[in-house]
């Protein structure tokens, strides 16, 4: 018997879906394969990006390389990643880089643009995720996983928090969905094996951030979905997702 319940990820209109995280390339590296997806299947995607990530080189290897330098780079390199996603539009806020913090102040900025955006879906990721593959998660991560869903609930969609923004024009909007990457404690499994190749082509445009694309590209292929194989790869993304209607 078939269920009336939709799968996830999937809907019936398009989409508006705004994406707030710490810096370029966390989207392709978080979940770029489901936001390709979800670009390819007529939905309309936002970034909103905290930082411009200016302290992401080793003065050490990369003498001539200044944060202001690295910021115009990494500007520009976010825009050509978000062109092969399917971006609509991407926005910098230009945080600096390593000093996020989730404070009523940021806090603010962010409703700001959930009112501005208005979006029916939000992606962020999860604060809770001390530890990563590489060891200790970014602490910009972690703030800006924070400062999102504490903007989410229980500001964004109610008149009597940040009045001032309604001086500005900005009326209280509620996302439908929240979808947390970058989490151990998942609800949502998105199969992304038709647009896992453009993540990575998307991921291989942050040139600065990418030491070794060989290296990088065999990693990424070899995170095949359980059950699996080289000849058949399979792949997803996972996500803990919260809906408020």
């Amino acid at each position: 018997m078939a269920s009336d319940t939709p799968l996830p990820g999937i809907w019936d209109s398009p989409q508006n879906i705004l994406v707030i995280l710490a810096h370029p390339d966390d989207p392709e590296f978080f979940c770029g394969a489901t936001l390709a997806k979800w670009a390819r299947a007529g939905h309309h995607i936002t970034y909103q990006l905290l930082t411009c990530g200016d302290k992401g080189f080793n003065p050490t290897t990369d003498p001539d390389m200044t944060p202001d330098k690295l910021c115009a780079i990494r500007h520009e390199e976010q825009y050509a990643a978000a062109k092969v996603i399917g971006v609509e539009a991407v926005h910098i806020m230009d945080n600096p880089d390593g000093y996020l913090v989730p404070d009523i102040n940021l806090r603010r900025e962010v409703v700001r643009e959930i009112r501005r955006h208005k979006p029916d879906i939000l992606i962020t990721c999860d604060p809770q995720n001390l530890f990563a593959t590489y060891g200790i998660n970014h602490p910009d991560h972690r703030a800006a996983g924070q400062v999102v869903l504490d903007a989410v609930f229980p500001a964004a969609g109610n008149l009597v928090y940040f009045p001032e923004l309604l001086e500005e024009g900005f009326e209280p909007h509620m996302p439908r969905e929240v979808w947390c990457s970058l989490t151990q404690q998942p609800n949502t499994t998105m199969d992304v094996t038709e647009t896992w190749e453009v993540k990575l082509n998307a991921i291989l445009q942050h040139k600065t951030q990418v030491q070794d694309a060989e290296k990088l590209i065999e990693r990424f292929r070899s995170r095949r979905a359980e059950g699996s194989t080289e000849e058949n790869p399979r792949y997803e993304e996972a996500f803990r997702v919260v809906r408020y209607k």
